[in-house]
């Protein structure tokens, strides 16, 4: 018997890896969050699992399910959205199932940060402009930041940035970037994104808490910050540059 983390994607019902689909559709228990995953994903499982909706569901009786799988000799689609390795707390499952000796693989998915730039129609990382994306978060009362990964010190850095969970906190969000990024670095906000309900704000810092207010968004949300949202003039990349294309003639020359 098997847990099997599974990355469901970002929200449409489609973008889940060829991988996740083939082991939801053979998996006889599926847990998933109801509040997290969409409906039209669980048609993909056996007409006679066993769906399990753990939304409001404390870790132990997460475990005592898969417990009860085990004991029925039943693989396990334990469904996350986005990518299970950002934000979406399977380190505390897979302490307690080692624990208890039960074996369980991560099968990855597409993160939502990878879904709202793609909605935003933007590369995240464009030559002589910014090659570094840092994702993070806030702190909130639930859980607090380790030292040194508040982000005034994160900014400090000046690259990139993907705000996972931070739609609530957006006003603080600006307060501590503007010093460093500016008023009018450009910024993009991506909600629910690849959902029927996907919304997109392209802005600047100083307009993002107003903006996102005013369209009513405060949850479900990557917050981008950084000048290759709106980069136009940039060096291309060695990619298509002719000095790499003289190397790869003369390298095929060499081989004739």
């Amino acid at each position: 018997m098997t847990v099997y983390f599974i990355g469901a994607g970002p929200g449409a019902p489609d973008l889940i890896t060829l991988r996740g689909a083939d082991l939801l559709s053979r998996c006889r228990t599926c847990l998933y969050a109801g509040s997290l995953v969409p409906e039209a994903m669980l048609s993909r499982c056996p007409t006679d699992a066993v769906l399990i909706d753990t939304a409001r569901m404390p870790l132990a009786q997460i475990i005592a399910h898969m417990r009860d799988a085990q004991a029925r000799g039943d693989d396990v689609a334990r469904l996350h959205s986005g990518d299970p390795s950002l934000y979406s707390a399977v380190a505390e499952q897979i302490r307690e199932l080692s624990r208890l000796g039960i074996d369980y693989q991560i099968v990855p998915g597409v993160p939502a940060f990878a879904a709202a730039a793609a909605a935003l129609g933007t590369e995240l990382t464009v030559p002589s402009v910014g090659q570094s994306l840092l994702i993070t978060r806030v702190s909130t009362l639930s859980t607090a930041m380790p030292a040194g990964e508040d982000l005034a010190s994160l900014a400090a850095t000046g690259v990139t940035l993907a705000l996972h969970l931070a739609a609530h906190r957006v006003s603080e969000i600006v307060a501590d970037l503007e010093p460093v990024y500016g008023a009018d670095c450009p910024a993009a906000v991506v909600a629910f994104a690849s959902r029927d309900d996907e919304r997109i704000i392209s802005t600047t810092l100083a307009q993002l808490p107003a903006q996102m207010q005013a369209a009513g968004i405060v949850r479900t949300a990557v917050i981008f910050v950084g000048r290759v949202l709106a980069a136009g003039e940039f060096s291309d990349s060695y990619l298509y540059s002719q000095a790499r294309m003289t190397k790869l003639r003369a390298e095929s020359g060499d081989r004739h």
